[in-house]
């Protein structure tokens, strides 16, 4: 039988959910592998790198609101709420986030900072850091699935809550998935409740091809990683060597997609099981879906919130839209 040395490196079988979706992923067709399995360690480290890049404008552009428009953002909650609670979905390294945390300090207002991270690696990060950077912020790490997680947030502090779901991370859904998932996440919010989602705009498909494809093959790097991880994790002889990096982008339906591709017939062990990939066969890793402001909007609405303000930056590339549970 296979085995799974989790993040802590403790040593399981493998019927983790992470053997569980590789084993699903390469048994489809076409064959694909879930992105949020890119971030470990190394996956952290490379996505860092990504963020530098003068092609990925994303994490620029968000930051450019967050460091520009820190009291725009911090007014409509601290006009509605006297306590509250900020929660971050995929806190990463919470650079952004640290602007608005820092001003809602200076307010003096009474609130708990909880990052939650499907990497123990970040939120072990965040515990230490975040006070470094924000003295006197309560910081509750949560490593984990993010609804088993904000269900935990509302046990320990019935406080109102803020929600951010920043870095365009609802994009890695499809338009279906994305809908559920924030149906879902307003079925855990109580009314009157504020979250804040970061979504990347559509724009020239030359500018968004980029940001997937950059010169020096970071971005290669990073998604070869998730082979890697499987390889040491999962016990498999994925060849490195034998694939690479794919990305592509409908301007119609703002599907941004990354692909694995395997560059000869090849078989690959995975634990006692063997996947064939023919040559030139796609592995789907990654969908960075992007969006008119119509369109989120209308997504605002059907899932059950009432938009209240979109925060741009300059170019009008990305916006962080703020919404209340209606």
């Amino acid at each position: 039988m296979a085995i799974y040395r989790n993040q802590t490196g403790t040593v399981e079988p493998a019927t983790t959910s992470f053997y569980k979706d590789v084993v699903q992923g390469l048994s489809a067709s076409p064959k694909y592998l879930s992105s949020k399995y890119f971030y470990d360690v190394i996956g952290d480290r490379l996505f860092q790198q990504i963020m530098q890049l003068p092609e990925y404008y994303l994490t620029r552009s968000e930051q450019e609101i967050f460091l520009m428009q820190t009291k725009a953002l911090a007014k409509p909650l601290l006009h509605r709420f006297q306590q509250f609670d900020v929660i971050e979905l995929g806190a990463g390294d919470a650079t952004k986030s640290t602007h608005l945390l820092q001003e809602l300090a200076n307010a003096g207002k009474s609130f708990t900072y909880f990052p939650v991270d499907i990497s123990a690696n970040v939120i072990q990060l965040l515990e230490k850091e975040i006070p470094e950077r924000v003295p006197g912020l309560q910081v509750e790490g949560l490593n984990g699935d993010y609804f088993e997680m904000l269900e935990k947030c509302y046990q320990v502090s019935k406080r109102r809550k803020l929600v951010l779901f920043l870095g365009s991370n609802i994009g890695n859904y499809t338009l279906e998935q994305a809908e559920e998932f924030l149906l879902e996440l307003n079925d855990h919010l109580l009314p009157g409740d504020l979250v804040l989602i970061g979504f990347d705009l559509k724009k020239n498909p030359k500018d968004i091809l980029a940001a997937y494809n950059d010169r020096t093959g970071i971005t290669k790097a990073f998604n070869l990683n998730l082979l890697r991880r499987i390889n040491e994790e999962l016990d498999a002889d994925f060849d490195l060597l034998q694939f690479d990096h794919f990305p592509t982008y409908d301007p119609i339906t703002g599907a941004c997609k990354s692909y694995l591709i395997s560059l000869a017939d090849q078989e690959v062990r995975l634990g006692d099981q063997t996947f064939s990939f023919a040559r030139y066969e796609p592995i789907w890793t990654e969908l960075s879906q992007k969006y008119s402001v119509q369109e989120i909007n209308e997504m605002a609405i059907h899932t059950g919130f009432q938009p209240v303000q979109n925060f741009f930056d300059c170019r009008h590339w990305f916006v962080d839209a703020l919404w209340e549970k209606s």
